[in-house]
């Protein structure tokens, strides 16, 4: 069933991206066909770190542990990993060497790209309780950023096709800890707790 579910995901509608966009990475500024990274296939992780924050979100942070093992397998299959935010560059530096992470993470604070893909809000939005957050449009996310992932397909002529995104327990896929906990007797053992996730800590503040 997962295999069906799979092929469907993969049978959706792409849309071309005509829009410019251009992000502050390690070497300098980089356009959406640079972060390609001479591969067809680019999977964006939209983490919640915004330009305000003084560290990036722990359920995000959680997702993250896990990318630095993928990243070679994921080039081998045509496949280039990455993750976003608004934060400026300086930031998401310093942060990612606190954590000890290697994938690469860029900023969008200069595009519209996070709103395009709704995972940021206008203050406005945060204001009225419009934010258009996984298909849907309510106040179910309070933040002024918020998680999701994003895929985009470039063909031989340079065109660039978006063609998935997925957020809140669509992201549960992406989170391997998740998922050997599905395995044991106790589960996820989060029903006591406010809200899932309450017990996550950035991994260098568990001993604190």
């Amino acid at each position: 069933m997962r295999d069906e579910l799979s092929q469907q995901r993969r049978e959706l509608p792409w849309v071309k991206v005509d829009k410019e966009y251009v992000f502050q990475g390690p070497n300098g500024r980089e356009t959406l066909s640079a972060l390609f990274d001479g591969r067809s296939q680019l999977l964006i992780y939209h983490f919640m770190y915004g330009p305000d924050w003084e560290e990036g979100c722990p359920s995000c942070s959680f997702w993250a542990d896990h990318f630095d093992g993928m990243t070679a397998h994921l080039n081998h299959r045509d496949v280039t990993m990455l993750a976003i935010s608004r934060a400026p560059l300086n930031l998401l530096a310093a942060y990612k060497q606190r954590m000890g992470w290697s994938f690469k993470w860029v900023s969008s604070y200069e595009t519209d790209f996070n709103y395009d893909y709704h995972v940021s809000f206008t203050p406005q939005e945060l204001e009225t309780g419009e934010r258009y957050y996984n298909y849907r449009k309510g106040s179910q996310f309070s933040a002024s950023e918020a998680p999701g992932v994003s895929v985009f397909y470039q063909d031989e002529t340079g065109a660039i096709f978006h063609t998935y995104s997925c957020y809140a327990r669509g992201l549960d896929m992406l989170n391997s800890t998740y998922h050997h906990l599905d395995l044991v007797p106790k589960g996820r053992d989060e029903a006591d707790f406010p809200y899932p996730m309450a017990w996550v800590r950035r991994h260098d503040r568990y001993d604190e």
